[in-house]
C-alpha cells in the first residue's frame, strides 16, 4: 500500500506541474497610470495565472505588471536572479523616488522575499503581499525529496521549497517594507490528503505565517483559487493602501 501511495503522490506532483491554459486575451499594460505592482506567479505557472488579480488591481487604479520566471526546473535563487533583472528594467522606467509594490502567489512569494533580502533594489519596495507562500517550507516538497532525489533534482524549484532549504535562502525582511501574508484553509485539492495540519490543498497554514509579518489573515480558499478571488484582491488592495488587511478603528 505504501508503494501505491507513493506512486499516487508522484502522479499528482507531475500533474501539478502542468501549466494552466493560456490567457485567451492579450492584456495591454501600457499607458496605465497609478502605483506599479509587480505580480509574481507560483511554481510551474506563468504570467497568465496572475491576470485575474491584475484586472482587479487595474480596476482599482493600480498599474499591474506581470513577469515570467523559471519556477519549475530552476532553484529559487536562479529564478530570483532573473526577477531582479526584470525589476531593474521596470524601475528604470519610473522616477527615481517612486516606490513600487509586489504581490506573489505561492513560490512567487518566496521569490519576493529572496529579492527583498538580497537585491539592492529592495529600498524601492514599500509593500509586499504573499499569497499562500510556504515561507516555512513545503511539506509536499519535502515528501517529494524523501521519495526520489532525482525528482527534486529535476524539478529544482521543489528542492528550494523543502523546509531545510528555505533556511539556506537567508530570508530577512527589510524594515522599510510592510509585508502581509494571506493563507487559505480550504483543503479540497488532491494533494491535500497527504497533509495533516490545516492547509489549502498544497501549503499548510502554519507555513504561510512567520514571525515579523506586519499582518496575517486566513481565508476559505484553496491554493489554486485563492489569488483569483475578489475577496483576496480586496485584501491585497487594502494592504497596499494601509499596510493592513483589516480596518482598524480611528
Amino acid at each position: 500500500m505504501r508503494i501505491l501511495a507513493l506512486g499516487v503522490l508522484l502522479a499528482l506532483i507531475f500533474t501539478a506541474c502542468e501549466n494552466p491554459a493560456q490567457y485567451s486575451q492579450k492584456k495591454d499594460q501600457e499607458n496605465v497610470s497609478g502605483k506599479t505592482v509587480v505580480l509574481v506567479h507560483g511554481y510551474s505557472k506563468g504570467p497568465a495565472d496572475m491576470h485575474t488579480l491584475a484586472d482587479f488591481l487595474k480596476a482599482a487604479g493600480y498599474r499591474p505588471v506581470t513577469v515570467d520566471l523559471p519556477l519549475t526546473f530552476d532553484h529559487v535563487q536562479e529564478a530570483a536572479e532573473v526577477f531582479e533583472k526584470k525589476v531593474g528594467t521596470i524601475l528604470s522606467g519610473l522616477p527615481e523616488n517612486e516606490s513600487i509594490a509586489m504581490v506573489g502567489h505561492s513560490t512567487g512569494g518566496i521569490v519576493i522575499r529572496y529579492f527583498l533580502s538580497h537585491s539592492p533594489y529592495y529600498k524601492r519596495v514599500d509593500r509586499a503581499v504573499l499569497i499562500a507562500a510556504p515561507s516555512q517550507g513545503s511539506r509536499l516538497a519535502d515528501m517529494a525529496g524523501e521519495i526520489s532525489d532525482l525528482l527534486v533534482e529535476t524539478f529544482a524549484t521543489l528542492d528550494s521549497l523543502r523546509p531545510e532549504k528555505i533556511g539556506e535562502l537567508s530570508l530577512d525582511d527589510p524594515e522599510g517594507t510592510r509585508i502581509g501574508s494571506i493563507a487559505g484553509n480550504k483543503g479540497d485539492l488532491a494533494l491535500g490528503r497527504f497533509l495533516e495540519k490545516e492547509h489549502d490543498g498544497r501549503v499548510e497554514v502554519r507555513s504561510v505565517y512567520y514571525p515579523g509579518l506586519d499582518d496575517f489573515i486566513v481565508v476559505p480558499y484553496n491554493h489554486n483559487e485563492i489569488h483569483h478571488t475578489e475577496k483576496v484582491a480586496s485584501l491585497v488592495i487594502r494592504f497596499l493602501e494601509s499596510g493592513r488587511f483589516t480596518q482598524t478603528p480611528d
